[in-house]
């Protein structure tokens, strides 16, 4: 017997191909509950060695939030002058919501990790990973409740863990925008004003032997 009906199954894939990577909110803060929810879905993410590596800090006060804008508008610039011929085109978009989304997150990886050996001898990014993990989760369960969000990752981490008195050791991932949105983009956004296309899922996927043409060292 199934464990879920196709319409179950149906709205699960509904959920990941209407997800958006969003920059434009609405100022209406979320309910306590809602958000409590969206952060159980994020715990339930997986992790190597059950080490749930994840943590979230929820960014309340507006001075600390213009702090953290301010350190992403200086990575924007930083970004943009790094791209060269395409800096100006860079600067036309919008890249973050900080100070427009309800709620503002930080995801960041906890102090301590190197005594978790189980799954991270030899790929000790497997935290990062996880963490990963937890971010997509929170994305998912937000567009499920009708919620945007949207990855921030233009900052200077060792910048942003002091700036939230983080201990040493301790590491910000991203920084997450999540709110009400006037309307989610019918595509993702840089799809839509031109800067990227999204690759063809046959051009990702080999069998037995990678097969782009390179060669092996």
């Amino acid at each position: 017997m199934a464990d879920f009906t196709d319409e179950e199954i149906s709205t699960v894939y509904r959920v990941m191909a209407a997800r958006r990577d969003m920059r434009h909110f609405c100022p209406a803060p979320l309910d306590d509950a809602l958000l409590g929810r969206l952060l159980g879905a994020a715990h339930l993410a997986p992790s190597v060695g059950l080490m749930q590596p994840w943590r979230f800090v929820r960014v309340r006060d507006p001075r600390l939030r213009t702090s953290i804008h301010a350190l992403v508008e200086a990575e924007r610039r930083e970004t943009a002058r790094a791209l060269g011929e395409r800096e100006e085109e860079f600067m036309r978009l919008k890249v973050e919501g900080i100070l427009d989304c309800g709620e503002l997150l930080v995801a960041a990886l906890m102090a301590g990790r190197e005594k978790h050996v189980f799954g991270r001898r030899t790929l000790p990014d497997m935290d990062l990973a996880s963490v990963a993990c937890a971010i997509q989760n929170l994305w998912l369960a937000a567009r499920a409740e009708n919620v945007g969000m949207g990855w921030v990752s233009l900052f200077d981490p060792e910048a942003l863990r002091l700036l939230l008195r983080m201990p040493q050791g301790s590491r910000p991932v991203a920084v997450l925008c999540l709110g009400y949105v006037p309307a989610f983009y019918s595509r993702p956004m840089l799809e839509e004003v031109g800067w990227a296309r999204p690759a063809d899922l046959e051009a990702m996927v080999t069998t037995d032997y990678w097969s782009d043409g390179g060669e092996v060292s």
